[in-house]
């Protein structure tokens, strides 16, 4: 078990959250629910919920990144976390309890990483011109002269 756990503050909607992201991500369960609280794991990631009230509200200063090998796996979570939230710029999301995620495909990183400096400027051009991802779009774009 991992030493640190995100824990996440809902306005009564913990279990349905845990299980709205289970259902989307494959490795998930619930490890525990009561009325109060609930447990769940994504991917190997252990998370605990509350169901605190209304006082806090989640904001973009807290996001989770979800790292995606290809187009379809990217086009499968921005599908399923984004219905019923709202799409941002730039591969983010908020979905439908207001949390944020970043979908991104891992060749963004090799993208931006490149030693030539007008490789990496063209692939950021073309991903702040994207709500969704697109990695063809990420490649053509570092390709282009």
């Amino acid at each position: 078990m991992s030493k640190i756990t995100p824990f996440l503050w809902f306005d009564g909607q913990a279990q349905e959250a845990a299980q709205f992201y289970a259902s989307i991500f494959k490795k998930s369960q619930i490890l525990s629910s009561n009325p109060m609280s609930v447990t769940f794991e994504l991917e190997g990631q252990r998370f605990m919920a509350l169901n605190g009230g209304p006082m806090y509200k989640f904001t973009e200063a807290v996001s989770f990144f979800v790292s995606c090998k290809t187009q379809q796996e990217v086009d499968y979570f921005w599908e399923k976390l984004s219905a019923g939230g709202t799409v941002q710029r730039c591969g983010w999301l908020k979905d439908k309890f207001g949390l944020s995620w970043q979908i991104v495909p891992e060749v963004l990183g090799e993208l931006l990483g490149s030693e030539d400096p007008a490789v990496s400027g063209r692939v950021v051009q073309a991903m702040l011109k994207m709500t969704k991802l697109d990695i063809a779009g990420l490649q053509a774009a570092a390709k282009a002269k």
